[in-house]
């Protein structure tokens, strides 16, 4: 029997039958089998934790929900009207816990600072930044990560780190993910309640999220789910306009940042079919041609699958009992 053309159908899914089963999941995990009273979720008015809210308001209703609003100094402009916007649709139960003082007080912008310091050495107070990687098709080359540093009058540098400043640029940030993450455990903790997790399939996959930060979780709701997905999900679920059209961003560094430009080859709706096709056994050629790329293009793109995949096999894994 021939094989079904490869297209963008592919992520066609029937979103009021998964939202049910997502709901009938939830019910059963977090009632029944932790026998929690609800579930507390980080909110940051993206895509991805306001979906989760909403599948689990839809699942539990609102009384057992709780939103934890948890901005920094570095955050976008728009994260918290976004959380605060979608609570208020949910009517769900929301925190605020600013956790600028706290990041301050373990060193995450003083560590993060000296490190692009080693790179930029002029970097202090008043500059902004972010961590960039260069396109996957410019040439077949090892692909190295940049700093992006804004003065405060304006003026912008792109300079190659090493990895000295790269791992100590990213083990500083990495106290965002991992302070949010306390204090949800705090809150579900003080509540009995379970942690939500937030990441979709494309990132779950390729392992962007932190280990023991926005990784840690009781339960991942919609880790099955393309980024593609999430947002048809976000319309099903009747979400406000503003974070069904939001782009996904890091809302880690002080610059705008995609997670594009950051992380993933491709912008997600390509990338999506990308790793569906390479997860489905399906030719490059053949996906070239339903994306507008060529084979030798989706090639690469699959051998940056597969590379992301063996450092995300780290970030999955369990420890080790000996």
């Amino acid at each position: 029997m021939p094989t079904k053309s490869f297209s963008a159908d592919a992520l066609k899914l029937d979103y009021a039958r998964e939202a049910d089963r997502i709901g009938m999941m939830l019910r059963e995990h977090v009632l029944r089998r932790f026998r929690k009273k609800g579930l507390v979720i980080g909110l940051s008015g993206g895509i991805d934790s306001s979906t989760v809210a909403a599948l689990a308001v839809r699942a539990l209703g609102p009384e057992r929900v709780l939103g934890l609003l948890m901005p920094e100094q570095d955050s976008a402009a728009e994260t918290l009207p976004l959380s605060r916007q979608l609570a208020q649709h949910l009517e769900i139960e929301t925190v605020h816990e600013d956790i600028t003082s706290l990041l301050e007080a373990v060193g995450c912008y003083r560590r993060r600072d000296d490190a692009i310091r080693l790179v930029v050495p002029a970097y202090g107070l008043g500059w902004k930044s972010k961590i960039v990687l260069p396109t996957l098709f410019d040439e077949e080359q090892f692909r190295l990560f940049s700093i992006v540093a804004e003065s405060p009058t304006g003026q912008r540098t792109e300079t190659r780190l090493t990895m000295e400043a790269y791992f100590g640029i990213v083990a500083a940030t990495n106290f965002k993910q991992r302070t949010r993450k306390m204090l949800e455990y705090y809150h579900a903790d003080r509540l009995n309640y379970a942690v939500a997790g937030t990441p979709n399939r494309l990132e779950y996959d390729q392992g962007f999220f932190v280990k023991l930060g926005d990784g840690a979780a009781d339960i991942k709701p919609i880790a099955h789910l393309y980024k593609t997905q999430v947002y048809q999900m976000a319309r099903f679920l009747q979400l406000p306009e503003g974070i069904c059209q939001r782009p996904p961003t890091t809302d880690t560094y002080s610059l705008p940042q995609s997670q594009e430009e950051f992380y993933f080859s491709l912008p997600y709706n390509q990338m999506d079919l990308v790793l569906y096709g390479k997860s489905h056994g399906r030719a490059a050629a053949e996906v070239g041609r339903a994306i507008g790329l060529k084979a030798e293009q989706v090639e690469r793109v699959y051998r940056d699958i597969e590379a992301k995949r063996r450092v995300a096999s780290y970030l999955h894994a369990p420890p080790v009992l000996l």
